[in-house]
């Protein structure tokens, strides 16, 4: 059985007993499952494809959505057996979360709309003739306009109570002329910080100055500097209500 140490007892019961193909979903499974679990009443098609999760163009009722499909299993990229990922449906779970968290604090995410297993469903970001483009792959007509909007975008995010934990500009979709913050299944929670106050501002410290110094690859093709010291200064700064990190 492929990659037993990595298998649970009740992942290892289904795969023995024939519940669980340990194959790649194939495209008419994934469809089949969106429709069963009631997100979607049509599937378009494919809209992008990651190693963890796939995104699909649907409609329900003749709105436009996306869905997003995560994988129990992905693959190894130095070519060995696939790889089982921390639990069905837990990344999704996640996502969606925080996705909601963002979107009921105003920051520019694609509203969530409802969850199934390892499967949601949000707001499609595009138009008839495609989804919004990466900003990665677009050269703004103005960047420095668009630098200060995606700074704005990342301060909002804060305030909502998300920092984003993969920040870059492949994380970025142009939209309606701004720009739209996506995956956030592993951001950090700061709108409540927990018993560990400290810990969980330097972690969105970290994860702030991981973001940024991303971001900051792509600017450079504009020779514009992102600020991210400043920046992240003044998003921690603003989150540390109690003067934690002063103090430690």
């Amino acid at each position: 059985m492929p990659n037993d140490p990595y298998l649970d007892a009740s992942v290892v019961w289904r795969i023995k007993s024939g519940n669980l193909d340990f194959k790649e979903s194939s495209y008419s499974s994934v469809k089949e499952a969106i429709l069963s679990s009631g997100l979607a009443t049509e599937v378009i098609g494919l809209i992008s494809s990651g190693k963890e999760a796939d995104v699909y163009l649907t409609s329900y009722r003749g709105a436009p959505l996306a869905v997003k499909v995560y994988r129990l299993y992905r693959t190894s990229h130095r070519g060995g057996r696939p790889i089982k990922l921390d639990a069905l449906g837990w990344l999704a779970a996640r996502e969606y979360e925080m996705t909601r968290q963002a979107w009921n604090g105003g920051a520019l995410v694609p509203a969530p709309a409802r969850r199934v297993d390892n499967m949601f469903s949000m707001r499609y970001l595009g138009t008839d003739e495609g989804p919004a483009p990466k900003l990665n792959e677009v050269d703004p007509d103005n960047p420095e306009v668009m630098l200060n909007m995606v700074v704005s975008g990342i301060e909002q995010l804060a305030k909502a109570g998300v920092v984003h934990s993969d920040l870059s500009a492949f994380n970025i979709l142009l939209h309606d002329g701004k720009p739209w913050f996506i995956d956030l299944a592993e951001a950090v929670r700061v709108d409540r910080t927990g018993e560990a106050p400290w810990r969980r501002l330097q972690e969105a410290s970290v994860a702030l100055d991981r973001g940024l110094s991303s971001l900051q690859g792509y600017f450079d093709r504009y020779e514009l500097d992102v600020g991210k010291d400043v920046l992240v200064n003044r998003i921690v700064s603003s989150l540390d209500r109690h003067n934690v990190l002063n103090r430690a």
